[in-house]
């Protein structure tokens, strides 16, 4: 489900410099996934009324909002594919992991994130993502991947999920 990197032109300079930091650090020690990703959450919060990114270090936020979709997708895991740990990846924006961290949270509460969260998953992480497909149908909780084709178009066409199970791309090791 794509979401907009539209900014107001206000906060344009400092989303601009949050980005730069983000996109180089991706780039170089994470993928073009959390790049986008970064980028996105870099929007959401400028368009916020008011918004966060006023107060505080571009440098800080710009580690915040990768810390953030790196805690969302498991980026700290020694068993993911990009991992980074914490301190790591906060030494790279030059800020320590406390002050990280913390904004993180403030983040984290503002967005009423959650690991895994379905609007903050890495679009590679979609498929292997349950709260994704999970959908409330009648009251009661099922995952729409083992649902009917017409109920998984209905849900599609309604923005719950992101695709049609069987017609996602397949992995070459699938």
């Amino acid at each position: 489900m794509p979401k907009s990197e539209s900014v107001p032109n206000e906060m344009r300079p400092t989303y601009d410099a949050i980005v730069a930091l983000t996109d180089n650090v991706c780039k170089h020690h994470l993928n073009a996934e959390y790049a986008a990703m970064c980028r996105q959450l870099a929007a959401a919060l400028a368009r916020k009324r008011p918004s966060p990114l006023t107060h505080g270090k571009v440098e800080i936020w710009a580690c915040a909002i990768t810390y953030t979709i790196g805690k969302v997708n498991f980026l700290f895991d020694k068993s993911q594919t990009p991992h980074l740990r914490a301190d790591e990846l906060c030494r790279l924006f030059g800020v320590s992991q406390s002050s990280g961290s913390n904004k993180s949270q403030v983040i984290w509460k503002m967005f009423d994130l959650m690991q895994m969260d379905p609007r903050w998953t890495l679009p590679s992480k979609m498929d292997r993502n349950p709260l994704v497909w999970m959908l409330s149908v009648n009251g009661l909780l099922m995952d729409i991947r083992y649902a009917p084709r017409g109920a998984q178009e209905e849900a599609f066409r309604r923005g719950l999920i992101p695709y049609i199970p069987a017609d996602a791309p397949k992995d070459d090791d699938e």
